[in-house]
């Protein structure tokens, strides 16, 4: 008996997925698993999406997580080097506002790494939020740009990055919110942290 294509390709995943797993137990390694069709038909996979095309086919089951917090470290320093911005500020604002999940979507709207919000996506022209160096790139170049605005005070140019840069103008100070004021001293910690091990 003839067994169709595509019951065919499912079967080779199956056997393929149980081979890696005795090769590469859960403990070893960590990667879920994505897919999409595309207009011809191909089906394509992957463990690191670069496209808002894939959708989750088989989540990895393993103890450890794909947010780890040194895998971006590399990209983060020669990202920050390029715009000079301290790298340990960086991871820390990655810290913080995803906990170095690259998927990562708020409730508000914000995506990726650096939870960057779509107003801010489209003005900084990164395009696949959830790229890693797209998102880090976009992200140190906001941060930037706070930075010079708030005569490189951290403290309020994190209090914009999470408020708003008018906020913190009107306030003249780091805004009066218990979230925004939470916010600022996590990332400082963080930070002190982070020059430590960056």
């Amino acid at each position: 008996m003839k067994v169709p294509a595509l019951q065919q390709l499912y079967i080779y995943l199956s056997y393929t997925t149980v081979v890696l797993s005795v090769l590469y137990p859960p403990s070893l390694t960590s990667a879920d698993i994505y897919r999409y069709v595309d207009e011809k038909g191909t089906i394509h996979f992957t463990n690191i999406p670069t496209s808002h095309r894939y959708r989750l086919f088989k989540r990895e089951r393993s103890r450890l997580r794909n947010s780890s917090p040194t895998r971006y470290d590399r990209l983060i320093r020669e990202i920050s080097q390029k715009y000079d911005v301290d790298p340990a500020l960086v991871k820390a604002v990655i810290k913080a506002e995803s906990d170095f999940n690259p998927y990562a979507v708020s409730k508000k709207g914000a995506q990726g790494l650096m939870q960057l919000m779509p107003k801010t996506l489209k003005d900084l022209k990164v395009y696949d939020p959830f790229h890693p160096v797209e998102n880090i790139d976009g992200g140190v170049r906001y941060l930037k740009r706070l930075l010079k605005q708030f005569n490189n005070d951290i403290s309020l140019t994190l209090a914009a990055y999470h408020a708003g840069a008018k906020t913190v103008e009107k306030y003249e100070d780091i805004p009066p919110y218990q979230d925004t004021q939470h916010y600022v001293k996590k990332v400082l910690n963080y930070f002190d942290r982070y020059r430590q091990e960056i």
